[in-house]
Parts: structure tokens; sequence; C-alpha cells
């Protein structure tokens, strides 16, 4: 391992242990259109059979919780860089007295060391936390490594072409923040903190991922609100459910990859 990983590693994991800190649980708690967008991750993955989960980039534990509970013989595994939002997700877990679900502290770095080959039939990332690994085609292959044959990888990610971003940014004449995502290191979503990240479009999660099978993907918030702009839509709930509905409706077209995220199900062959 070089320093210069070692330090890559080290300002995401205090990033995130500083967003657990500063109330990351209550305010996405708080949030419904951060909760919308899960649910539908949700409810793709369910469309899938599994026996065995693991989150990468777990947080508070929000998901771990939830498919522990409602899939009561499933053994959920929640990972994170940070300590703190690990912490989080454990004390939620205790919280429900679930005996099926754990979460512990890695990187995507060691996560074959503490589980082995083959050992998952499907494997979460919500959210976008492969936006902070320092190499996406290293944690495909490791993502690879991790599943069982057969097994799937719902994973979602923070989009390099976010038009809507781009325009209202563009015609605000902040071009900065317009076009940040284009660049190699993207900074996170706060302006005031720095976190070491990138964007990705469908065409390099591709060819990252080219060991699988691609057996469905969709795009969120190319007209619904990204879920950062919440309290703006709070009080134009209808307003913002005929977006949703209009999103549901293109992604079939070209627009589907020019939101805030994409989502694949990736399966190993």
């Amino acid at each position: 391992m070089t320093d210069k990983d070692q330090n890559f590693h080290q300002q995401v994991s205090e990033y995130y242990d500083a967003d657990a800190d500063m109330g990351f649980e209550k305010r996405a708690e708080a949030n419904p259109f951060l909760d919308k967008i899960r649910n539908d991750f949700r409810g793709i993955t369910t469309k899938y059979s599994f026996s065995s989960v693991l989150e990468i980039g777990c947080g508070p534990g929000f998901d771990v919780v939830w498919f522990a509970s409602n899939f009561p013989e499933t053994q959920v595994v929640g990972v994170d860089i940070s300590e703190h939002m690990v912490a989080l997700a454990n004390s939620r877990i205790k919280k429900q007295k679930l005996k099926n679900a754990t979460a512990l502290k890695s990187d995507e770095r060691s996560l074959l060391e503490h589980f082995g080959e083959a050992r998952f039939d499907m494997i979460l990332v919500y959210f976008g936390a492969l936006n902070t690994v320092e190499n996406l085609s290293k944690a495909a292959k490791i993502i690879e490594n991790l599943l069982q044959p057969g097994g799937k990888a719902v994973l979602t990610f923070v989009n390099k072409w976010y038009w809507r971003e781009m325009l209202v940014q563009t015609l605000k004449l902040n071009f900065s923040i317009a076009f940040a995502r284009l660049k190699k290191d993207w900074g996170g979503y706060s302006p005031q903190r720095h976190l070491p990240s990138r964007c990705y479009s469908p065409a390099e999660i591709r060819t990252a991922f080219k060991d699988f099978s691609i057996l469905e993907r969709k795009g969120y918030s190319i007209f619904y609100p990204a879920w950062y702009n919440y309290k703006k839509w709070l009080s134009k709930p209808e307003r913002a459910e005929v977006l949703w509905e209009k999103d549901q409706k293109i992604q079939n077209g070209f627009l589907w990859s020019k939101g805030e995220y994409t989502l694949y199900v990736f399966q190993k062959k």
C-alpha cells in the first residue's frame, strides 16, 4: 500500500466521520426525496433472489436494517470506510435486535481479506459509494470475486452527465459548480468540505464492469429533484410527483443517463 493510497482513503474516512458527527442520520431520515429514491433502489433489488447480502458504503445502516428486517432468513453485512458511520449502523442493528445483520469498518481494498471469495449472492452500493474508490476497475474486480457465480450487484453511481445541474448552474453563472462533475476530482456535494471522489459516465461504468452481464439500468433525478435540494420542494409534493413520473417514462430514451444518479444491476457471469 502506497502513502498516496493511504492518504486518499484516510481523507474519505475523515469526511464521512464528520458527516456522521454533523447529524447525517437525522437529515437523511427527514428527507422524503432521498427516501423515495432509496425505496426505488430497494424495489429493484428485491426483484432478485438472495440469501447473503453485502452493502458497501452502508452509512448509518438504513438499508442493512431494512433488508435484515424484511428478509430474516438472509444474512446481511454492511461495511463502511467511516468508523463513526459503522457505529451508527451497529447501534441501529442492536436497537432492532437483529441477529442476522452486522456492520464493520472496511474500504474496498480489504473486503476479500474479511470475507473471502464467492461469499455473497447480492452486493449493494446505494448512493454512490463507488464514486469514492481510487480505482473503479479494481473495485469491480473485487466485487466480482466476492460474488458467487450468477450473483447480482445493484450498484448506483453519482452521474457525470447531470444535465439539469449543468443547465441551472450555467444560467446562474456558477460555472465551477456547473462543470465540477466533469473533473477527475469532483469534490462531493459540500462547498465547504472536499471529498476525494469522481463522477462516472455510463461508458466508464460499462468499461470497468465489462466482465459482468447488465440485467437492467435506470436513471434518477433527470427531472425529479435531486435529494440535496429537497427543502425547495417540500411545499410542492404534487409537482415533484409529476416529475418523478416523467422520469419513469423516459427510461428507454437517451435522457435516462442524464440525471443525478445511474443504477445498474450486474450479474457475475
